[in-house]
């Protein structure tokens, strides 16, 4: 497995960015400069976070997200 953790990375099981490996190696994500514990999906190359909202719902049981764009820096919290 790299040492640098993927470009894109999703935590929902139906979404095609999903890696369960990598997700149980423990994935932190700073987002300018401010660690995130809340992150449901990040891409760096484009720049974005998506956030949950809460303990809000969809009409299809998901968590509510909102995307920011900045800066992000994911890494591996178990540091190898």
């Amino acid at each position: 497995m790299s040492e640098t953790p993927p470009d894109r990375l999703a935590t929902d099981p139906a979404s095609p960015h999903h890696d369960a490996e990598i997700l149980a190696r423990g994935v932190g994500v700073r987002f300018k400069g401010v660690e995130k514990t809340n992150v449901d999906e990040y891409c760096v190359s484009e720049g974005w976070v998506r956030l949950t909202v809460g303990t809000t719902v969809d009409r299809a049981g998901k968590p509510m997200t909102i995307k920011l764009q900045g800066p992000v820096e994911p890494y591996f919290r178990d540091e190898g």
